[in-house]
């Protein structure tokens, strides 16, 4: 009966660990794309916000 246990578990643990791997590998894609997304839009709105600022003061009055 210990030899069963001992197997289930060689058997079980690769399969988990693979799973932790893959699960690590993704989260740390989605963390790194929402980062770029959100530093994406911050730099697009200072943009904006300059690109406003310089056709308001070319502008005639």
């Amino acid at each position: 009966m210990h030899n069963f246990w001992a197997n289930a578990i060689y058997s079980v643990v690769p399969t988990i660990l693979l799973g932790l791997v893959f699960w690590l590998v993704m989260r740390s894609i989605l963390r790194a794309d929402r980062t770029e997304r959100k530093v994406y839009s911050e730099i697009e709105a200072e943009e904006r916000a300059r690109l406003d600022s310089q056709l308001e003061s070319t502008q005639p009055k």
